[in-house]
């Protein structure tokens, strides 16, 4: 498909991004408000996965969330910088 391939296309080039998270976290909410005023203006797909129905993730993360992945690698722990976000989001890594 060529640039006349529609918005599937489209959806299929934007990042990814997924925030791991869990509820109570004030943490997490801060980083989630950063990951929104970023979005209004730079579009990528986004999904919030919740550690604690997950014992793997739980394992994995439990000390370190928030923790926010862009284009599958670990990108943020904790804290979000809004210009670095953007930035990642641009390259890619």
């Amino acid at each position: 498909m060529g640039k006349m391939g529609g918005i599937s296309e489209s959806r299929e080039t934007l990042p990814e991004v997924i925030l791991y998270t869990r509820a109570g976290c004030h943490l997490c909410e801060e980083a989630k408000e950063q990951i929104r005023r970023v979005r209004a203006d730079t579009p990528f797909r986004f999904r919030s996965v919740d550690i604690d129905r997950d014992p793997a993730l739980v394992a994995l993360y439990n000390e370190e969330v928030p923790v926010i992945f862009v284009n599958g690698e670990k990108a943020f722990r904790y804290r979000v910088d809004a210009g670095e976000f953007r930035q990642r989001l641009r390259t890619g890594r």
